[in-house]
């Protein structure tokens, strides 16, 4: 009997995607290019299962079932487009490549287009989970070519997680590379989530004098309210473990944050689109200013850098804290789906995006209790432009204002750095201001650069330019750029 799929790389991800393919009765042969490994995987994890494998590429194909499905488990780049050269001689025309690893969305379209014409269907699949969810069921964001999506859909939702309705956490996002794109956005909601957490666990640390134990458990009561999530759990979790000597390990830990691009990505696409994704910026930049351990220590000595205590009523300020981290929590999710729907319209992938929420329910590190709020936002009027425009989100937002505004100040008075927190209010004071100061903005470019501007005592459309100086000229900037 012939195997359902086939997978390429027995890293991590890899074995445990493969483990979970298993359990749900579906026949894998695994390959990796250093072949030892598949001995160690065959002689341990994989014991005693119908899991089989393979020495060669060759091999590998031989052992599928018609159409053909190969998984790639292997790192990002040159070494995808490198195993499909080597597979491409070897397939037959309709036989499927599917990437499950973190992949830049240009790629995964090009890759779709390029074999395409050699009549292979290419899907580009964002898989989030870690460890834990690739065994026991991922979040996972296909795309690509939507041919092939019925014959890779049985096995993708069997091994995905399911919401406490039963429904699996997978289904097809759209054409070329809307799948890696999703998965992008929610690697950087993952950035921002983080940031919000850490922000909120120096404000505890440094500014209340909290210590591990006390906030471990605001963590676990925090976790029982909307902010539940699986990052608010595992932070309770670190907080509460121990190293040999009985102190708390997460405070051994050196203070340079590491990341592996799909933030950045992030970063880039939204200034490419031109959507102000605030939050998710500044947390990449979070992550970059920690890298500068030695400097920051050089700063810090330099500036006599002191935190101020936060003085008053303790349990006042942690609700404060708690609205606050759940309000940037919503602007950091409302930024994130502003840039999918700007995404879905350039690229015109006919997004759905209750549908995407929905895929971030369980299996994922973003997963939350308000995913379900943002999949009900989108079902209720799925051209909703921003989030915060849902009564239910909108409620939140006004009802955390007072006390988001209070710990944003205290943060600035007492030397807190809090760059998503106060980026998120920021944010939101700028989008629901009905006339902003750029109308100077476009007097000042017109000033230098002739740049023009629309008036509002006339129709949209209409440009205008002023010869502020009487010196400048007449003639409106049109293909020079100042």
């Amino acid at each position: 009997m012939k195997g359902d799929i086939g997978v390429i790389g027995l890293a991590v991800m890899g074995q445990n995607l493969i483990l979970n393919m298993n359990d749900k009765g579906f026949k894998v042969v695994a390959y990796n290019r250093t072949t030892s490994k598949i001995d160690e995987f065959l002689n341990g994890a994989a014991k005693n299962t119908q899991i089989t494998g393979a020495y060669s590429l060759q091999e590998l194909v031989e052992k599928l079932e018609k159409p053909r499905k190969i998984m790639l488990m292997v790192r990002a780049g040159s070494v995808v487009d490198d195993f499909i050269a080597q597979l491409l001689p070897l397939l037959d025309q309709g036989d499927i490549i599917i990437d499950g690893g973190n992949a830049n969305f240009p790629d995964s379209t090009r890759r779709t287009r390029e074999l395409a014409a050699h009549g292979i269907r290419f899907i580009g699949a964002g898989v989030s989970g870690g460890e834990e969810g690739a065994r026991n069921g991922p979040s996972i964001m296909p795309g690509g070519d939507e041919s092939a999506w019925p014959e890779i859909k049985p096995i993708f939702q069997a091994i995905a997680a399911k919401t406490p309705e039963g429904e699996p956490c997978c289904d097809w996002v759209g054409r070329d590379g809307a799948g890696h794109f999703v998965k992008m956005v929610h690697n950087g909601i993952e950035y921002g989530d983080m940031q919000l957490i850490c922000e909120a666990y120096q404000f505890m640390k440094d500014g209340l004098g909290m210590n591990a134990d006390e906030m471990h458990q605001v963590f676990s009561a925090w976790n029982q309210t909307e902010l539940n999530s699986y990052l608010i759990e595992i932070t309770a979790d670190i907080f509460a473990y121990q190293d040999d000597d009985g102190m708390p390990l997460v405070e051994k830990i050196l203070d340079t944050a590491g990341q592996k691009g799909t933030g950045k990505w992030t970063g880039i696409n939204a200034l490419d689109l031109g959507i102000p994704l605030t939050l998710i910026s500044e947390a990449v930049f979070a992550r970059c200013v920690s890298a500068f351990k030695a400097q920051r220590e050089q700063a810090a000595a330099l500036f006599d850098k002191k935190i101020e205590p936060v003085e008053g009523d303790r349990a006042q300020w942690l609700e404060n804290l708690r609205l606050a981290l759940l309000a940037s929590k919503i602007i950091s999710y409302a930024q994130g789906f502003m840039l999918i729907r700007e995404a879905g319209e350039t690229h015109q992938w006919q997004l759905d995006y209750g549908k995407t929420a929905l895929l971030w329910r369980e299996g994922c590190i973003i997963r939350s209790a308000f995913l379900g709020n943002i999949r009900d936002a989108y079902d209720a009027d799925p051209d909703l432009v921003f989030l915060g425009n849902d009564p239910y989100f909108k409620n939140i937002l006004q009802t955390a204002l007072p006390a988001w505004r209070k710990i944003a100040a205290k943060a600035v008075e007492s030397g807190l750095p809090m760059p998503c927190m106060t980026s998120a209010l920021t944010f939101l004071d700028g989008y629901t201001t009905a006339r902003l100061p750029a109308n100077l903005l476009q007097a000042q470019r017109d000033y230098f650069g002739a740049h023009t501007y629309e008036r509002t005592d006339r129709s949209r459309g209409e440009f205008f330019h002023t010869n502020w100086t009487g010196t400048g000229g007449n003639t409106a900037s049109t293909t020079y750029d100042v």
